[in-house]
């Protein structure tokens, strides 16, 4: 297969106002260590993107930017391609990204002392967003066999009381790359009806599935499903566009709508980013051919570094990932605990990754590693961790 677009090259970030780049001294305490962690990419976003912001900063005036119906037709056209489903105009609203949507969604839909879910180990925002809105974490952690994990439905029934009022869903699951079947996510369905309890779907990573047309929005299941549900779409991962903030939120229920958006006013959260404006159109109508791409590269980059943990540091193990670009690496093996492990990476690896306890506790001996990077980038970061690995067990 010839590609059009070339992810290999490489681009120097630091002085750019990176996060991931610029801030390595202030979260790691060093300025060696390689970036490996925050998700966004170290790839170039589509051409298509570069050209529409480039167009419109020519124009010397930034406003306030006006949100045109071609940015939300582009999003229902978009999930009609992509997923096979019909999104009306009338479902989507606009929120600056999924962070403060989860937080608007909880005070419009909860009230302080209510309960939500949330499934460990998962993005961990999901735990700051309920704790600092004075609502009470009840976690059903998903079940893990050989790096593979599922959701623990029988532990979830359990769970539910008279005060649990809502289900945060990471669909596909961040930090561990799950793409949720259609019997999972029914039978989460049919639990969560019947106990009256709103599903909040964060899709953010439903792009980055690799295999074509697996993804299942929660709000695709039935009528039922649609109408108990909030989804929030980006295409702020995908097209390495985070920065921008612009994303979407679908509510097909009337009045869950006009809750939601009451309560976008009420934060003074609707305006979008004027480039992010331009970004989203762009995205959705023109970089369907980058992404096709772009999935191709991420998949080979996961399979790299499965291989070359499988045959050269056997006792770190990463399974193939379903989703995202983010692996989940299982350092059990060495034995260490949470800030060994930690001190281990930085000092000794010279990586700067994720911690895998920082999506609970179930990440314990767990490490996040961003592969949205060049494969010269990895092949660095394979050598660092498997000569320190060599070192350490020398030591043992």
């Amino acid at each position: 297969m010839k590609l059009n677009f070339n992810f290999n090259e490489d681009f120097n970030r630091k002085e750019t106002n990176s996060i991931k780049w610029d801030s390595i001294e202030k979260v790691f305490g060093c300025t060696d260590v390689l970036p490996l962690w925050i998700a966004d990419m170290d790839l170039a976003c589509a051409p298509a993107i570069v050209k529409a912001i480039n167009n419109r900063a020519q124009h010397p005036i930034y406003g306030y930017g006006y949100i045109p119906e071609e940015f939300y037709l582009s999003a229902i056209n978009w999930a009609s391609k992509r997923y096979n489903t019909l999104i009306r105009r009338n479902w989507l609203t606009t929120v600056p990204g999924v962070v403060p949507a989860l937080n608007l969604a909880i005070n419009a839909f909860s009230k302080p002392g209510d309960e939500i879910i949330i499934q460990p180990p998962v993005y961990f925002p999901f735990f700051s967003t309920i704790k600092n809105n004075g609502r009470v974490i009840i976690e059903n952690p998903l079940l893990e066999k050989d790096g593979f994990y599922y959701m623990d439905l029988h532990d979830l029934k359990n769970k539910i009381t008279s005060k649990t009022k809502m289900l945060i869903l990471c669909s596909p699951a961040n930090p561990v790359g799950r793409v949720w079947s259609r019997e999972e996510l029914e039978a989460l369905f049919e639990i969560c009806n019947k106990n009256k309890i709103i599903v909040v779907s964060d899709e953010i990573h439903s792009d980055l599935v690799y295999e074509k047309g697996k993804h299942i929005p929660f709000y695709s299941l039935n009528n039922d499903a649609a109408n108990m549900s909030i989804t929030f779409m980006s295409p702020s991962k995908t097209f390495n566009i985070a920065g921008l903030f612009s994303s979407l939120a679908i509510i097909p229920n009337e009045d869950l709508f006009t809750e939601f958006t009451h309560a976008i006013l009420r934060s003074s959260l609707e305006n979008l980013n004027l480039f992010g404006i331009e970004a989203v159109i762009a995205a959705y109508n023109e970089g369907e051919e980058w992404l096709d791409e772009l999935l191709v590269y991420l998949k080979e980059n996961a399979e790299f570094i499965h291989h070359y943990l499988e045959t050269k540091i056997p006792d770190v193990k990463m399974r193939i990932t379903e989703a995202t670009y983010l692996g989940w690496l299982d350092f059990r093996g060495l034995g260490l605990s949470g800030d060994q492990l930690t001190e281990f990476l930085i000092k000794e690896a010279k990586l700067g990754l994720n911690e895998g306890r920082g999506f609970g506790v179930q990440g314990d001996g767990f490490m996040r590693l961003n592969f949205a990077t060049t494969r010269k980038t990895l092949e660095e970061a394979m050598m660092r961790l498997e000569k320190a690995v060599k070192s350490f067990k020398l030591s043992e």
